[in-house]
């Protein structure tokens, strides 16, 4: 008996057999709902960059590394991977909070190896991401070096001990926020004035999550930065 594949047939073909960036982290990365745009996670950008992989964006808004897992979110994550496939792992804001979603940078560590760890058992590759900066200045011009604490050189050092691949997206944000006046830095983040946007009737400042703009910038410097990870993705990213 024959099959004659349909474009729909073929389609869900190509997809199968397309190498799979798993995203797991937090709301700088994560889709938005209606009700929260223009707020946008750099997740959602991302495919613009590697057309040729199958994007499953797995972030969530105020997840920790630990809350992430607590919440059975890591164990979806490890169904979705296979041999082959890329887990990007992007935590760090909300391990700073004081309630039961922090941790201290001994136990986000902890937590970083159990995602590594579940990567690799899939034969999945795992890819640290350390968080994008906060637009937090201590003085007019200069960007606070410990935006997100302790937790970005906490993650360059796992990733060293554990022989993992580190996009250093902290230190890239950094720079790319510092390069730009701090009136022109604020229009990538969520501010908007009194009945500016529907969704905020009494406006928004926001120095932690991005808009639309700030978010395609963001996906553009993890790619630029994938670029020149030693990996085979790295040939495969598609910049403008």
């Amino acid at each position: 008996m024959s099959v004659i594949k349909t474009p729909a047939t073929t389609s869900n073909f190509r997809r199968k057999q397309m190498v799979k960036i798993v995203i797991v982290g937090d709301s700088t990365a994560s889709i938005k709902e209606p009700s929260a745009r223009p707020e946008t996670g750099w997740g959602e950008k991302i495919s613009r960059y590697l057309p040729q992989h199958q994007i499953v964006n797995l972030a969530k808004n105020g997840r920790s590394s630990k809350s992430f897992i607590e919440e059975g979110r890591l164990l979806q994550a490890e169904k979705e991977l296979h041999a082959g496939d890329y887990l990007l792992i992007q935590f760090g804001h909300n391990d700073q909070k004081t309630d039961s979603r922090g941790t201290t940078p001994v136990e986000y560590q902890h937590n970083l190896a159990t995602y590594v760890q579940t990567a690799r058992q899939q034969q999945a590759t795992p890819i640290l991401l350390t968080s994008i900066t906060r637009l937090h200045y201590v003085d007019q011009q200069q960007l606070d070096p410990l935006a997100v604490g302790p937790y970005p050189e906490a993650m360059r050092a796992l990733a060293t001990s554990l022989d993992v691949v580190c996009l250093d997206l902290f230190a890239a944000t950094q720079r790319f926020f510092s390069a730009l006046k701090p009136q022109q830095a604020k229009t990538y983040f969520l501010h908007l004035e009194k009945n500016q946007h529907p969704n905020y009737p009494s406006g928004i400042t926001d120095n932690t999550h991005l808009n639309n703009q700030g978010a395609t910038a963001v996906a553009k410097l993890v790619a630029k930065c994938l670029t020149n990870a030693p990996l085979p993705l790295a040939q495969q990213v598609l910049l403008d």
